[in-house]
C-alpha cells in the first residue's frame, strides 16, 4: 500500500515550472501583455505614444518596431516616446488614485490580470485596447518608466 502524502511529494519534486506551457484558454490580450512587459522602457513608451494613432495592441507593437528600425518613418521614434511620456504623465495620477501597487505576483499573467483590474477603476478617459495595454505594462514597470522619465535623456520632453 502506498502513502498518498509520499506520492504527492514525489509529484511536487518532479514539477519543473520552466517547462510549463501557457494554458490554451488564456486570453490573447493577456499574451500581448506578457510581450509588452518584456519591452525596453523607450519601446513601451513609444507604443503608448503610438496608441493615440492606432489603438490595436498588436499593430502598435509592430509599428513601433518598424519605426525603431527605420522601416516606416511616419513619426520619429523620439516623437513617439515623447507622446508616450506625455500620456503616462497624464494617466499616472489617476492610476495612483486607484490604489497602491501591491506585491508583484510570481506569474506574469496574474500580474497582468491585476493591473487590468486596477485600470478598470481608473478615470483614464476614453481609452482603447492598445492604450489600456500599454498603460497596464507601464504600471507593472512603473519604477523603470519613472526612472526613464527622470533621466537626462528625457529632461527636455
Amino acid at each position: 500500500m502506498s502513502d498518498p502524502l509520499y506520492e504527492a511529494a514525489l509529484e511536487l519534486d518532479a514539477y519543473d515550472p520552466r517547462f510549463s506551457f501557457t494554458p490554451i484558454d488564456e486570453p490573447a490580450f493577456t499574451e500581448i501583455g506578457v510581450m509588452l512587459m518584456g519591452l525596453d522602457a523607450d519601446r513601451l513608451l513609444a507604443g503608448l505614444g503610438m496608441a493615440a494613432l492606432a489603438d490595436d495592441p498588436a499593430q502598435v507593437a509592430l509599428a513601433v518596431d518598424r519605426v525603431r528600425h527605420g522601416v516606416t518613418a511616419v513619426l520619429g521614434f523620439d516623437a513617439l516616446v515623447e507622446a508616450g511620456l506625455h500620456r503616462w504623465r497624464s494617466a499616472r495620477g489617476a492610476i495612483e488614485a486607484a490604489g497602491a501597487q501591491g506585491p508583484a505576483p510570481v506569474s506574469l499573467r496574474r500580474a497582468w490580470d491585476q493591473a487590468m483590474r486596477l485600470l478598470a477603476y481608473c478615470d483614464l478617459g476614453d481609452v482603447g485596447p492598445a492604450t489600456l495595454a500599454h498603460l497596464a505594462a507601464c504600471r507593472l514597470r512603473q519604477d523603470e518608466i519613472d526612472r526613464y522619465d527622470r533621466s537626462p535623456l528625457t529632461s527636455g520632453i
